[in-house]
């Protein structure tokens, strides 16, 4: 709207001044009206060009942040909501922090981290002579993002062919999660191929075809309750074959507690391996944001079996309990790659530690206008 009001009323301006000018074009030199009049011109030219293009330039990044902050609202409403309004409070005493801990336990951050960030905050206190809650409020929002940078890691991307492995239980959002990291890599201008090792499901296959139909690449499957490996080993050898830059390889959802099907993983990442010494480059764990601290026994259960590299959070636009994220940087350590924050094939998001805390934390407008 500024750029808009400013560019019509310079256009109005050079327009009566260029009226003005034909006016005495009779007594003014010729050579110094075509002077002028092209002057003028490169003014209008500019407007319709470097104004329009600064807008949609700058557009993007703020639209990301919206839409990081609409898929966290739950989250932000849950956890930090809670917290927001405790720190609005009069007093800091022990019923403070009380009531801190329960919002950060009951927001599945964990009792131990939980209890390790309240800690951090008494001594902040006790240090700095604080006395009113709000002053905390900077100092728990840079807790947060040093506890969430520790896991802040971007894909491991090869120079030759990529294979990544992705694993999880049924219905954390495996499947959709895999389209949607070929439509990003894709974007990005990579070979992509998807490889239907999840075979003890033929749902699971026609969802993985569909997704691959979508996003325009390759898919190797076989049949129904084919060996997993065998799958495995065909795409790799198939993705080599034509090239691909990027395999990503779908594996049966099991139950983590479940042991012959953990070693059914374990025979999949061995075949793998065998072809190409350094593969799997990547063994992506997709959690269900959701389950809470059910997520987080997961995590520990597939690290041990399949070596994980690295966590996809997926559905924290479902939850108002998304303090997980803060409790697996915490307890495991283990490296967070993407969240999914909604439905859209964009919003499977990578990772970043100060973005999505600053996502989480509600602003004095934004506090105001509630």
């Amino acid at each position: 709207m500024v750029f808009d009001q400013f560019s019509d009323k310079l256009r109005e301006r050079l327009k009566k001044q260029q009226e003005e000018e034909a006016a005495k074009a009779e007594a003014a030199p010729q050579g110094f009206l075509q002077k002028l009049q092209s002057g003028i011109q490169k003014g209008i030219d500019v407007l319709n060009t470097d104004i329009g293009e600064l807008i949609p330039a700058a557009a993007p990044a703020s639209r990301a942040m919206d839409r990081l902050k609409d898929g966290l609202k739950r989250t932000r409403d849950g956890l930090m909501g809670g917290v927001m309004d405790l720190f609005r409070g009069k007093r800091i005493d022990e019923d403070f922090w009380e009531s801190l801990e329960e919002i950060l336990i009951t927001s599945d951050v964990g009792v131990a981290t939980s209890t390790q960030i309240v800690d951090r905050l008494r001594a902040a206190v006790k240090e700095q002579k604080i006395t009113e809650p709000a002053a905390l409020t900077d100092i728990l929002r840079e807790d947060l993002t040093g506890i969430l940078k520790t896991v802040e890691s971007d894909l491991m991307l090869e120079s030759g062919l990529t294979v990544i492995m992705v694993v999880g239980v049924n219905g954390t959002g495996k499947t959709t999660t895999i389209g949607k990291l070929a439509w990003r890599l894709k974007s990005e201008g990579k070979k992509v191929m998807l490889a239907a090792a999840d075979t003890f499901r033929a749902a699971a296959m026609d969802q993985l075809q569909i997704w691959a139909d979508r996003v325009g690449v390759d898919i190797i499957r076989l049949g129904e309750n084919a060996d997993p490996a065998a799958v495995a080993y065909d795409a790799v050898t198939a993705a080599q074959a034509r090239g691909m830059d990027v395999l990503i390889i779908d594996t049966a959802g099991r139950l983590h507690n479940k042991v012959n099907l953990m070693e059914e993983l374990k025979k999949v990442r061995r075949v793998v391996t065998r072809q190409i010494p350094s593969a799997p480059h990547e063994t992506l764990l997709v959690l269900d944001a959701t389950t809470g601290q059910n997520a987080l026994q997961q995590a520990k259960t597939f690290g041990q079996a399949v070596d994980v590299s690295g966590l996809v959070l997926a559905k924290l636009d479902g939850t108002a309990r998304g303090g997980i994220v803060i409790a697996i940087a915490q307890e495991l350590g283990t490296p967070v790659k993407f969240i999914g924050i909604g439905e859209a094939m964009d919003d499977l998001r990578a990772f970043e530690a100060t973005e999505f805390v600053n996502a989480l934390f509600v602003t004095t407008e934004e506090a105001a206008a509630t």
